[in-house]
C-alpha cells in the first residue's frame, strides 16, 4: 500500500506541475504577446519582450514533460484497476502532449523570424500563433478523452471517492463538448467556458486527493487489489 500511494503522490505532483505550467504560460504569458487581429502588434512584442516570448516557449515544454509524465504514471497507478482504461489515460495524455510540442515549436518558429525577419514577418508570425493556438484547441479533445477512463479509474479501483469518479467523467464529456462546441459556434465562448467548469472541479479534486491522501488506506469490502510493487 505504501508504493501505492508514493505512485498516487508522484502522480498528482506531475499533474499539478501540468496544471501550473498550462495556465502560467497559456493564460498569462501568451496574451501578453499575441495581438489578436493585429500582426504587427504581435511582431513588436515578439521582438520586444523576447525574454517573455522565451519562456512562453519553456512553459509549454514544461506542458509536454508533465503530462507525458503524468499520463504514464497514471497508467502505472490504475493498471490493476482496469487495464484498458489505465491504458486510455496514458494514450490520451500521450496525444495531448504530442499536439502541445507541435505548438512549442509554432512559437519557437515565431521567436526566430521575429529576430531574422523572413518575407512578411509580422503575417508569419501571426499565423504561427494562431496555428498554435488551435493546436491546443484540437488537442484539448485528448485533454476531454483522457478524464473519461480516469473516471473510470476512479470508480472501478474504490481508491478515491465515488463522487470524485463521476464528476471527472462529466468533466471529460463537458470538454468534448466545449471542443466541438468553439469550432461549431466560434461565438458560444461563455457557454464554450462554462462547459469546462466540470473538468476543473475533477481536476482540482483529483490533484489535491493524490497529493494529500494518495489512495484510501482502507479499500471498500468490493474494491479490487492493488499492485504489489511501485
Amino acid at each position: 500500500m505504501s508504493d501505492l500511494v508514493r505512485t498516487a503522490r508522484l502522480t498528482g505532483l506531475f499533474y499539478l506541475g501540468l496544471g501550473i505550467t498550462a495556465m502560467l504560460g497559456f493564460l498569462i504569458v501568451r496574451p501578453q504577446l499575441f495581438a489578436t487581429g493585429d500582426p504587427a502588434a504581435t511582431l513588436g512584442n515578439l521582438v520586444g519582450h523576447e525574454t517573455l516570448a522565451r519562456v512562453g516557449i519553456a512553459l509549454e515544454l514544461g506542458v509536454v514533460v508533465t503530462q507525458a509524465l503524468a499520463a504514464v504514471w497514471f497508467y502505472r497507478l490504475f493498471r490493476t484497476a482496469d487495464p484498458l482504461a489505465a491504458g486510455s489515460i496514458g494514450a490520451f495524455g500521450l496525444v495531448n502532449a504530442v499536439a502541445i510540442m507541435g505548438s512549442a515549436a509554432m512559437l519557437a518558429t515565431a521567436v526566430e523570424i521575429a529576430g531574422e525577419p523572413i518575407g512578411d514577418a509580422a503575417t508569419t508570425v501571426q499565423t504561427l500563433y494562431l496555428a498554435s493556438e488551435n493546436l491546443w484547441g484540437v488537442g484539448n479533445l485528448f485533454f476531454g478523452l483522457w478524464l473519461i477512463p480516469m473516471g473510470t479509474c476512479v470508480l472501478r479501483s474504490r481508491w478515491m471517492p465515488r463522487p470524485l469518479g463521476w464528476v471527472l467523467l462529466a468533466g471529460g464529456v463537458c470538454y468534448l463538448a466545449s471542443g466541438f462546441l468553439l469550432y461549431l459556434a466560434p461565438d458560444a465562448q461563455i457557454v464554450a467556458d462554462l462547459l469546462v467548469a466540470p473538468a476543473t472541479v475533477g481536476e482540482l479534486w483529483m490533484i489535491g486527493y493524490l497529493l494529500t491522501v494518495g489512495v484510501r488506506r482502507q479499500m471498500p469490502s468490493r474494491a479490487l487489489p492493488h499492485p504489489q510493487g511501485g
